[in-house]
């Protein structure tokens, strides 16, 4: 039996380097193509065959792809892709994460460079967010695991050690957030051992901020019978309309009750690179935790979540598992303890940090920041836009870069719902544009996102277009 390294290393280089050029071809070329495409049921089906046993030439499995996947992926790299909080990803983080495939390194440990990379970032995390140099930072797939550690974390911190061996035995803990926050905050609860019954939701206000007054009613309220409050979660940047509440109000609520303060930033947290934006997320440098995500604002490639913690030996407490086979040594390649596995539930991890690296390296902070605000300025336009127009109806305040409206369809808030509805299928079909749904007031919205960095004010003019044609089409159809 021979090794799978290629027996004509010149052939494989030149099909590498062709695949190379198709990706860049690709980004280079975006706007050229439809956002999304319907996958045709015979390219759906054509890649439905039996477990290969015989080798197939690279080239052919490279036309396949090029025939079958990128025609009909997701769409997040086009400046037209509105629909979801998704990062448009960049060339240089595309370089980076060959470069660490490459290298092939298991990041749940030993003593090695790409960890120096991790923590790297974490330091600068940690200065960005006003955390202390002793902070411990752990790079994970998005924020949705990052918000669970963070929960795990506050679990461990208020029960002590012996969480981690009993369980959450008679312990009556429950927990707060929005009614706006992610629907994974609520799922971490579950997965944490609480019960979904654990995360007591709080009313929002009108610009979509957690009720501080009615968040600390509801403290007092559970103590009195007899429930033990230990986390407040905020949101910096919520899913829905992108509000960030107010995180110096929930962060000196949190030290005056004693409970830990986590902050889901998924994509808002970021928002820190902006000079424009970064005041408004005053009080997150005073969170325990942090959870957001690097492959949102900060356009690295899938899949680069992170997790920030003040205290490091409390991080640690809640997911260090010392094993035989895991032996830390003082000198040797199983030195450079504590290692990335100490920091969360994953030993074998790839090396996500070097994509973010090189993004931070490469473009800068200033340059970031300055992306993340035209993303906002953009949300500000399309705002202005659906505002002069009486067909269009705007649904919620315009916070960071997330817009909320509809078409005026109809007096019927059903058929309203039903026709904004079929705007939004219409339009992702079309391969003009990508939004998407999603209620507010229980009304169906049309939700834009503007995250990505290739996105212009010319996109979201064809966007509408889109809109009011559709949406007039629509009506004229449930007129006749």
């Amino acid at each position: 039996m021979s090794d799978l390294d290629p027996k004509d290393w010149a052939a494989f280089r030149a099909e590498g380097h062709r695949m190379l050029d198709d990706m860049l071809d690709y980004v280079e070329h975006i706007r050229q193509r439809p956002v999304w495409q319907v996958i045709p049921p015979e390219v759906r089906a054509s890649i439905n065959e039996p477990l290969p046993t015989r080798p197939t030439d690279l080239r052919d499995v490279h036309e396949l792809f090029m025939r079958t996947v990128l025609p009909y992926s997701v769409g997040n790299v086009h400046p037209s892709f509105m629909g979801w909080v998704h990062g448009g990803g960049t060339p240089v983080g595309m370089l980076a994460d060959m470069l660490a495939a490459g290298l092939n390194a298991n990041l749940g440990g030993r003593d090695q460079m790409p960890i120096e990379i991790e923590r790297q970032i974490t330091r600068w995390m940690s200065s960005l967010f006003g955390f202390p140099e002793t902070a411990s930072g752990v790079f994970v797939t998005g924020t949705s695991m990052a918000n669970l550690m963070g929960i795990l974390i506050a679990r461990r911190a208020v029960l002590g050690a012996a969480v981690r061996s009993e369980g959450l035995c008679t312990h009556n803990l429950v927990a707060y957030t929005s009614t706006d926050a992610h629907g994974c905050i609520t799922q971490a609860m579950d997965l944490a051992g609480f019960g979904t019954f654990a995360l007591h939701l709080v009313a929002v206000n009108e610009y979509h901020q957690m009720d501080v007054a009615a968040l600390q009613s509801a403290i007092t309220a559970d103590r009195a019978r007899g429930q033990q409050p230990f986390l407040i979660v905020g949101s910096a940047g919520t899913v829905n309309v992108g509000a960030i509440d107010d995180l110096s109000a929930l962060a000196a609520l949190a030290q005056k009750e004693s409970l830990w303060f986590h902050v889901d930033g998924a994509y808002g947290a970021l928002g820190m690179l902006s000079a424009d934006i970064a005041p408004r997320l005053q009080g997150i440098e005073c969170a325990d935790s942090i959870a957001f995500d690097f492959h949102k604002w900060g356009q690295v490639p899938y899949d680069a979540g992170f997790l920030l913690v003040r205290d490091t030996m409390r991080h640690m407490d809640a997911f260090a598992a010392p094993a035989a086979y895991l032996r830390r040594e003082a000198r040797g390649l199983a030195g450079g303890s504590p290692w990335p596995c100490d920091l969360g539930p994953d030993l074998s991890r790839r090396f996500r940090a070097l994509a973010t690296w090189f993004t931070l390296k490469v473009y800068g902070s200033d340059t970031l920041g300055q992306m993340i605000a035209e993303t906002c300025r953009l949300a500000r336009y399309l705002a202005s836009q659906i505002d002069a127009r009486p067909e269009l109806e705007r649904l919620a305040p315009v916070s960071l870069n997330i817009v909320c409206f509809r078409f005026r369809a109809a007096d019927s808030d059903a058929d309203s719902d039903r026709i904004n509805a079929e705007i939004v299928a219409d339009l992702q079909e079309s391969g003009i544009a990508v939004p998407s749904t999603t209620i507010i007031n229980n009304t169906l919205a049309i939700r834009v996102a503007i995250c990505n960095h290739r996105t212009r004010s010319q996109d979201l003019d064809a966007l509408l277009a889109g809109v009011l044609s559709l949406g007039t089409a629509h009506l004229s159809s449930l007129v006749e």
